[in-house]
């Protein structure tokens, strides 16, 4: 059984055609029937079977449908048209940190996180030493998430993200957090999930990332597929069509 089918999905969107500077405004225009939208499409039918333990690639360039499809597959989006269906527990690394209390501490925010992923507290608190030592945060647990970098927040977010193996890991561009030494602890982590058999979908924007870590790829362009298939070749007309 596939871990991921992709079926002749499509998904669009309403975008405003005007902007509207507040709540106000909204509602007198909605009364009046005074709202205006145009359909923008963002992917058009796109296939794909991705099996139990399959590194996935995904390439393309900024607004090509990339975020938009792990979004769909993550059972974050619902697609317009077709059908998206996942075998297995799902752990979405998008938007690291999204769900995190800015006003809290990374000590809060830890148990926080790991009760609304279903860990039990004890639980947590057996791995918060490992979760804040990968994390790189020992200096700055009790310190209010607004006082942290981004890249401080995405890093927490990876570290407790990635504290349990599933069965299927979707990552959206995480590798780039941090400096390079951090990138690395990354990548090590996620081939580790790779060796005991995790199936993942990856974007990134480091086709050389896409390279060493993935079987096969999709190239998307403007929300359509242009070609799925062995890295390698895949990787090499991407390249060649961004020169």
């Amino acid at each position: 059984m596939p871990a991921i089918v992709i079926d002749h999905v499509t998904m669009k969107f309403n975008m405003s055609r005007e902007r509207i500077d507040n709540m106000k405004e909204y509602f007198i225009k909605l009364i009046k029937r005074q709202l205006f939208y145009e359909e923008f499409t963002a992917l058009s039918d796109v296939s794909a079977v991705i099996e139990p333990g399959e590194i996935f690639g995904i390439v393309g360039l900024n607004g090509s449908g990339k975020s938009t499809l792990l979004k769909l597959v993550s059972g974050i989006l619902k697609p317009t048209v077709g059908h998206v269906v996942t075998n297995g527990t799902i752990s979405p690394l998008i938007e690291l940190g999204a769900g995190f209390d800015f006003e809290m501490t990374a000590r809060e925010n830890l148990f926080m996180n790991g009760s609304v992923l279903g860990y039990p507290r004890d639980f947590m608190r057996e791995r918060f030493d490992e979760i804040i030592a990968f994390a790189e945060l020992k200096e700055f647990v009790d310190v209010p998430l607004k006082n942290f970098s981004s890249g401080m927040v995405a890093r927490l977010g990876f570290s407790i993200a990635t504290l349990v193996k599933p069965e299927i890991l979707i990552v959206d561009e995480i590798l780039a957090v941090g400096d390079f030494l951090f990138q690395q602890k990354c990548e090590k982590r996620i081939q580790e999930m790779m060796a005991g058999g995790t199936t993942v979908l990856i974007v990134s924007h480091s086709v050389d990332q896409i390279e060493r870590l993935c079987g096969r790829v999709m190239w998307l362009e403007k929300g359509k597929v242009r070609m799925v298939g062995e890295t390698k070749e895949v990787c090499a007309m991407y390249k060649n069509s961004t020169v």
